[in-house]
């Protein structure tokens, strides 16, 4: 079978405090806490796990360079 990387675009997400719900294009979705809230790159948002999230995206300046480790810090919301 073919094999497939994602193209390298920036998206925001924030990791939450509490336990949420978003409305996706596939209907209401519950987040819990600690799991991030993405925001894609056409407005679309929905939730992520932790350590889903943690192995598909690292973290970006203003102008979508990557940052160092030392710059990096958790921001619940």
């Amino acid at each position: 079978m073919p094999k497939y990387r994602k193209l390298p675009v920036v998206i925001e997400a924030v990791q939450m405090e509490e336990a949420f719900d978003v409305d996706t294009k596939e209907g209401l979705m519950h987040g819990h806490p600690g799991w991030w809230l993405i925001t894609g790159i056409q407005g679309e948002q929905y939730p992520c796990e932790d350590a889903i999230f943690r192995a598909t995206y690292e973290a970006v300046d203003e102008e979508g360079e990557l940052m160092l480790a030392a710059d990096t810090t958790r921001k619940y919301v």
